[in-house]
């Protein structure tokens, strides 16, 4: 077993950004592209930080954009490694916005990037194990694998191998959806 541990503290990353007019949309917040960007660097420089390789981004959980962000505010993204596989890390991304005069702070979104350690020929690579210190870091890593597990069963349940049509007829009765064929 691989003896080489690292605590989420040596993967974590803070990158604060000022919101220029140059990244708002046509009703004058920021675009969420924008912030989607500056979420994957986080990931990336994260993900790198604890393995010490380059990263790539394999896949991104939902993000839920919970408040808009304001041209001129200040936006801080917090992202740490909340779980480890072989090659693999689930990275953990909080975006802040903060009004620069009045000092609000305002939560804007929160994901989870799955990034993957590759070597110079583009090969996966082995990362460091995690070492949890708290409740907290418990939490996340268990939930990581939670959501791991459910992502793995979807895509299962849904493949053109596994999917029959005929085994959801009543699961769409209460929706906006009219089926023909």
């Amino acid at each position: 077993m691989n003896n080489n541990f690292k605590t989420s503290d040596d993967s974590v990353v803070i990158l604060t950004e000022l919101m220029l007019p140059s990244h708002s949309n046509f009703s004058g917040k920021i675009h969420g592209g924008h912030i989607l960007s500056l979420m994957d660097k986080a990931a990336f420089a994260s993900a790198s930080k604890f393995s010490g390789q380059y990263c790539v981004t394999a896949s991104v959980n939902r993000v839920d954009f919970l408040n808009s962000i304001e041209v001129g505010e200040l936006v801080t993204l917090r992202a740490c490694v909340n779980y480890v596989g072989r090659s693999s890390m689930v990275v953990g991304i909080r975006v802040e916005s903060q009004n620069i005069r009045s000092g609000e702070v305002k939560h804007c979104n929160s994901s989870y990037f799955s990034m993957v350690a590759k070597d110079l020929d583009g090969k996966s690579v082995k990362v460091p194990g995690l070492l949890i210190k708290d409740e907290s870091g418990l939490r996340r890593f268990l939930r990581s694998i939670k959501h791991i597990k459910m992502r793995n069963a979807r895509k299962i349940e849904f493949s053109r191998e596994n999917f029959e049509a005929k085994d959801y007829k009543d699961v769409l009765k209460n929706y906006n959806v009219k089926i023909s064929m």
